[in-house]
This record gives structure tokens, C-alpha cells and sequence, in this order.
């Protein structure tokens, strides 16, 4: 029995009625009440904006409007096979059947039955819907290898969980996984994740950009008050608070505070360990430094199974309803920047000795553990970290090495990304991990799947850079590549003593190029990534103006002692 019930059904009302209690997913974002319902039938979801027309108005037939139900899904670059869940059983020789009942949900059911009671989506929202199942195996809280979140599932999940109830096999169209139950029952809990889930899209506006828009108005006040000296200061303050940034969104999600309290820590809090460390490190050290303990964290958390970047405001965006575990693609963008350029201002600041083979060892060995460790389905899921941190930590070893080595490392470029995907594919495959890679390539069911995939992903990068948001930055992101461009000499200039630290800036660029092709969220990744590449930038002019000031005195000093040299 498929049951809905009323709209301000609560997860306690489904605990206290027997139910394993969750929250469900109704949509890829903001949807209308009918394509959850679609979504449910057919087991899979893509946005709305890959249809080619909206959802059709029931102003007609029923006929009529399921045609055209049909014809729309046809048109979207995935399996969209609408009614799948009642095809598949009526194939099996199951009867279904709709009934409309004013009356509640019994509480006393036939043993062997399956009860799933859904409260209704009302309007186009995307709030999450409190979700109950009572059955056999049903007994604790639910959950689904969709999100791996104890009292999370998708509305894709449903009918999955049905056929297999019925021991049918489930279609290679579905995408959902079948929904289980472990645990014990909270509701508090479930509730708990749902409200913090429900903020997130929400905050990031106040958490996120008005504590940077902060940062940057008091850095230009400091720059045009105090001189060059307090700004070069200050620019190193701003470049290491913008590292640590997504360290303290990571604690902001293990605390869960309120709007205000969030936004607290993260415009004080950053700014004091970026203080901190620089008092503590000198130079490229602090950089460094910031850069690993961020990378660390992220890494360690994916690790241990997301349970905190899935909450986190720049974890797997869970606000839209795609993934809700690893890493996404705002991580993905900062932290390939993090992991390249930070491993070259580690070389910098620690060794600055090293020979260029061992630079070069240090950023493959980097990038590839980075690249496991948030693309194997088992931790970060991130298919496009398998791409763009190979490539970039190959970016940077060429350019480190020189001539001579330098064709056997453009090789190693080239083949890195293809070697990583089939490691973490056969990975993924051993471990039984099940995660993006396997589902959206592995198991495809041919090149016309795969192809589906690839289109969705280009369509969804393209439709990207219209979104008004990111719209408004692509300029500046523009200039600011002309500008590096025309001002390429006076980079030069800044990075001479660094050539670690260049190399890394150059590998960084290249991911970024790479994750702005390779993902479904190009301009995101452009966006986050150039912001980043201009953090170490800063950072580096900062420094290069102080270590010019520092040889300017040591050469007065010389001349004064001997006038002769």
C-alpha cells in the first residue's frame, strides 16, 4: 500500500503510527507535486530545465495529458520511463489499483504487507516530505545507498523498495535504490536533519557572502588608509581566511548553530586563525599550512562517511536533491586549487631546496591521493576529482621539471586521468561501493546510455552559465584572465623566487580548466576555482613585496659595511 497522507503529517506522528520514519527527497530542486508523483512512478529524476517543454497543466483528458507526460520525458537526456514502477508489476502479472480513503492509515496490517505512507508535497517546493514504511525488515530508521544518511531517502527510492518487496527485478531505468531500515528510532534526530538540510541553500547568501563581502570592503579600507605595507597585511590575513573558509563551514555543520551564530563564526573565526597561523609561520609556510589543515579535514570527514560535509554549506548541495554524500561541486572547484597550489607553497615554504624530480614526485603523489581519496565511491564519490586533480598535479610536475623530463610527465598527463577512473572503477566494483561512477557509467547499458549521460552533463554545464547568480561574476572571472594575461611578465616577477609555487599555480589553472569541461556545473567550477587562484595569487604578491623589502635592507646593509662590494 502506497499511502498519502496530509500535507502537515509530522516524522513523530509516523513513529508513533509504527513506522520506520524518514524525510523523503521530492525533487531535484523546487518541483511541482506532479513530478514527484511522476518521479515516484518511473524511479528516476533529472532537472526540469532538461525537458524540453514544462510539466503539461491537467486541463485536459487524462489521455491527453499522459501523452504528453510521455512525449516530454522522451525528450530528456536520461531513461525517463514514466509509470515504470506500475509497468513492471503489472509485467510481473500484479494488479494495481487506486483508491481514495478519508480515513487514516491503519495501524494493524496483513502480515507480509508493505505499507509506505508519504505526507503530500503541496505546491512547487523543495522541502523534504516525512516518510514511514511498515513491513518485513522494516524496523529503525530509514535510509537508502542513495544518500547514506540515516533518515534520508529519494522520492527515486520508492519504487525500487516496492519491487523488491515483490522479489522483482528491479529495471536498468530506475536509478533509485531500494530503501532499508537501520537502527534505532529518533525522530527528534530525523527532524533535526531535515531543518538543517532545509537551510542550507538558504544560508549560504549570509553565512557564505556577506562575511567575504566583509573581508574584502575592510581590506580595501585598510589598503587605502595604511599604505602598502598594512595592505600587504592585510591581503595575506584575507588570502589565508578564504582557505580557511571551508574549514570552518565543516565546524559550523558539526555544531549546527543558528543563522546568526553560523555566520559568526565563519566572518571571526577565519580571520583569527589566519592571524594566528601567520604569527606562528612565516611566509609560504602559513599558506601551506591552512591549505592542508582545510584539505585534511575534508579528507578525514569523506573518509569516516560524510558526516559532516553533507551537512556542511559547501558539501554535496543537498538543497537540490543530487547527492548527499563526498564531496560536490563547489568542493571539488576550491579544493583541487587547495591540494595543487597548496602542495607548491608546502615546497616553497618547507623545501625550498628541492630538486625538481623530487618537486615533481610530490605533486603526482598529491594529486593522486587527493584524487582517491574524494572520487573512490567508498569516500568522496566526486567522479570529476578523478579527472582534474591527476591533471593538474601532472600540469604542475612538467612544469616543474624542466626540459629534460619533461615528455615523459606530459605522458603521464594524458594517461593519469584514464588510469585513475579504471582504478576506482574496479574499486568501486570490489568494494561494492555503488556509488556515482558505477551507477552513471559502469552501469550503463551501452554507448547510447553513456551517451545520455555525457549529453546531460554538457546540457546541464552549458545551462550553467546562464544561471543569473553566476551570470553576474563571468565578467569579472573574464577580466580577471585578461588581466593575468596582458600582466603575465609582472606575475612572473612575483613567483621568481617560487617557482614550486608556480608550478602549482600552474596545475591549479589546468584543473580548473579541466573541472569547468568535465563537470555539469561549468561555470561553478570556473567561478570557485579563479576566485581561489587569485587567493594564492595575492598571497603571492604580498610576499614577494615583503621578500624585496627584506633584500633591499640586506643590500643597504652590505653596501654601508663594505662601499667597495
Amino acid at each position: 500500500m502506497l499511502a498519502w497522507l496530509p500535507s502537515d503529517t509530522r516524522v513523530a506522528d509516523l513513529a508513533a503510527a509504527g513506522f520506520s520514519p524518514g524525510v523523503m527527497s521530492a525533487g531535484l530542486g523546487a518541483v511541482p507535486a506532479e513530478q514527484t508523483y511522476l518521479d515516484i512512478g518511473q524511479g528516476n529524476r533529472v532537472f526540469n530545465s532538461l525537458y524540453d517543454a514544462p510539466l503539461p497543466e491537467r486541463d485536459g483528458t487524462p489521455s491527453r495529458w499522459w501523452r504528453e507526460v510521455v512525449a516530454r520525458a522522451e525528450s530528456a537526456p536520461a531513461e525517463i520511463v514514466p509509470g515504470l514502477l506500475f509497468s513492471s508489476l503489472a509485467t510481473a502479472g500484479l494488479r494495481s489499483r487506486f483508491e481514495v480513503q478519508r480515513s487514516t492509515v491503519r495501524r494493524t496490517r496483513p502480515a507480509g504487507e508493505l505499507v509506505i505512507a508519504i505526507a503530500r508535497p503541496s505546491g512547487e517546493s523543495d522541502r523534504p516530505l516525512p516518510i514511514g514504511i511498515a513491513g518485513p525488515g522494516f524496523d529503525g530508521t530509514l535510509t537508502s545507498d542513495s544518500t547514506r544518511m540515516d533518515g534520508y531517502v529519494l522520492s527515486t527510492d520508492v519504487a525500487p523498495t516496492i519491487l523488491r518487496h515483490f522479489g522483482i527485478e528491479i529495471p536498468a531505468e530506475m536509478v533509485g535504490q531500494p530503501i532499508r531500515a537501520e537502527g534505532e528510532v529518533d525522530p527528534a534526530a530525523i527532524e533535526s536533519l531535515a531543518g538543517r538540510m532545509d537551510v542550507i541553500s538558504s544560508r549560504r547568501g549570509p553565512v557564505i557572502g556577506l562575511p567575504i563581502a566583509a573581508w574584502l570592503l575592510l581590506t580595501l579600507g585598510v589598503a587605502l588608509v595604511g599604505g602598502a605595507t598594512l595592505a600587504r597585511r592585510a591581503v595575506r590575513v584575507l588570502a589565508l581566511s578564504l582557505v580557511y573558509l571551508p574549514l570552518l563551514l565543516l565546524l559550523g555543520a558539526a555544531l549546527e548553530p543558528g543563522e546568526g551564530v553560523e555566520a559568526l563564526l565563519v566572518a571571526l573565526g577565519a580571520p583569527m586563525l589566519a592571524a594566528l597561523t601567520l604569527a606562528l609561520l612565516p611566509g609560504y609556510r602559513s599558506l601551506a599550512v591552512a591549505s592542508a589543515a582545510t584539505v585534511l579535514a575534508y579528507a578525514l570527514d569523506v573518509i569516516a562517511g560524510s558526516p559532516l560535509t553533507s551537512l556542511s554549506l559547501l558539501g554535496p548541495n543537498p538543497g537540490l536533491g543530487v547527492r548527499f554524500y563526498g564531496i560536490g561541486n563547489e568542493l571539488e572547484a576550491l579544493l583541487a586549487v587547495l591540494v595543487i597550489a597548496g602542495v607548491g607553497a608546502g615546497l616553497t615554504g618547507f623545501r625550498q631546496s628541492a630538486s625538481p624530480r623530487l618537486a615533481a614526485a610530490a605533486f603526482l603523489a598529491f594529486g593522486m591521493l587527493a584524487a582517491f581519496v574524494f572520487a573512490a565511491g567508498r569516500f568522496g564519490a566526486d567522479v570529476g576529482a578523478a579527472i582534474v586533480f591527476p591533471v593538474g598535479a601532472a600540469v604542475a610536475a612538467i612544469a616543474i621539471a624542466g626540459r629534460r623530463g619533461r615528455w615523459p610527465l606530459v605522458l603521464a598527463a594524458i594517461a593519469a586521468p584514464v588510469a585513475v577512473l579504471a582504478l576506482l572503477a574496479l574499486v568501486d566494483l570490489v568494494s561494492g561501493a555503488n556509488a556515482h561512477l558505477t551507477r552513471s557509467v559502469l552501469d550503463a547499458g551501452g554507448f547510447g546510455d553513456l551517451a545520455d549521460v555525457a549529453q546531460r552533463r554538457l546540457q546541464l554545464s552549458v545551462r550553467s552559465f546562464a544561471r543569473p547568480v553566476l551570470l553576474v561574476f563571468l565578467p569579472v572571472v573574464l577580466c580577471l584572465a585578461l588581466a593575468a594575461y596582458l600582466k603575465r611578465d609582472l606575475l612572473r616577477a612575483w613567483l621568481a623566487g617560487a617557482p614550486a609555487l608556480r608550478a602549482g599555480l600552474l596545475g591549479a589553472l589546468a584543473a580548473t580548466a579541466i573541472g569547468t569541461l568535465a563537470n555539469d556545473s561549468g561555470a561553478l567550477l570556473l567561478e570557485i576555482g579563479a576566485a581561489y587562484l587569485l587567493v594564492f595569487t595575492g598571497f603571492a604578491w604580498a610576499q614577494s613585496s615583503v621578500s624585496s623589502a627584506k633584500g633591499e635592507v640586506s643590500d643597504e646593509k652590505l653596501q654601508s659595511r663594505a662601499p667597495h662590494v
